[in-house]
């Protein structure tokens, strides 16, 4: 596929229609070869300097590259700032990097609803290193490990108080961490914190590509180590909520809400009749 045809193919896969499920039926066969990696963690960390400076090292090693950066959605427009790929002006020339800006369209867990099947467009396209850039909300921002076959979870220095409020979410899915910022005050008292985990650490100084080698190198040592029977296990069954709910007519849902509502009927009873439809 060339660009246009990629682009058009994400489009079809955001819509979420009758089209999209055929697509994807016939693009399925082609896909499972590329290394799809989450990149989270807090807002500030520098995600996005990151990405890019990985797209940098992963061409500069002959790889071709896609990024799926998703962009939070304005709650009062619906709209999303997509400022990634105004960020990324810099591989706007190179046809073996692809960037696909989304919106979360309201999710949580830090990823766009399509983001899966968007992922498989770019794999059966052939590229070999997905990067899933996710919003940056925080510790709900843990639906990266069900898709992403690696990790990353971003951190910084200066961040206090901040990283042990997030301890009981992203930092528990992280296959790596990096440092980022790491030739600001308290780099390394935050790599001491991190050392209690037993999880590989990186630091960086992404806006100068300083350390971002090494990150390449240990997420690339990590490709093999996933496991697709567990990551299918999860798809799947977010697959199935997703495919269940789609069916469900609103007027249904609303009417079994008003029942349960004036206690003419219990919750139980109307999810036990909806799934024997």
């Amino acid at each position: 596929m060339n660009t246009r045809s990629i682009a058009r193919a994400c489009t079809v896969m955001e819509s979420r229609g009758a089209a999209s499920a055929a697509l994807l039926r016939e693009l399925f066969p082609q896909s499972g070869r590329a290394h799809v990696v989450g990149i989270t963690g807090p807002p500030g960390a520098g995600k996005s300097t990151l990405v890019a400076a990985m797209v940098e090292e992963l061409r500069r090693r002959g790889q071709r590259v896609a990024v799926i950066a998703v962009d939070p959605s304005s709650p009062f427009t619906g709209g999303a700032i997509l400022g990634d790929r105004i960020r990324m002006l810099q591989f706007h020339d190179d046809p073996d990097v692809f960037i696909r800006s989304m919106a979360t369209r309201g999710a949580m867990g830090g990823l766009a609803p399509a983001t899966h099947d968007v992922a498989l467009v770019l794999d059966a396209a052939g590229f070999d290193t997905i990067l899933l850039e996710t919003v940056g909300v925080g510790q709900d921002e843990v639906d990266v490990a069900r898709l992403a076959h690696t990790t990353v979870v971003v951190l910084a220095p200066g961040m206090g108080d901040d990283v042990q409020a997030i301890k009981a979410g992203i930092l528990e899915i992280a296959d790596l961490f990096v440092i980022n910022k790491a030739d600001q005050d308290g780099a390394a008292r935050l790599q001491r914190e991190m050392s209690e985990w037993d999880v590989p650490i990186c630091l960086t100084v992404a806006t100068r590509a300083e350390g971002v080698a090494p990150v390449v190198d240990a997420v690339a040592g990590l490709k093999g180590k996933a496991d697709p029977v567990r990551h299918w296990v999860h798809r799947l069954r977010q697959m199935y909520a997703e495919h269940a709910l789609a069916r469900l007519d609103s007027g249904v849902v609303e009417e079994a809400a008003r029942r349960v509502a004036g206690r003419e009927c219990d919750p139980y009873t109307i999810i036990e009749g909806w799934l024997r439809v």
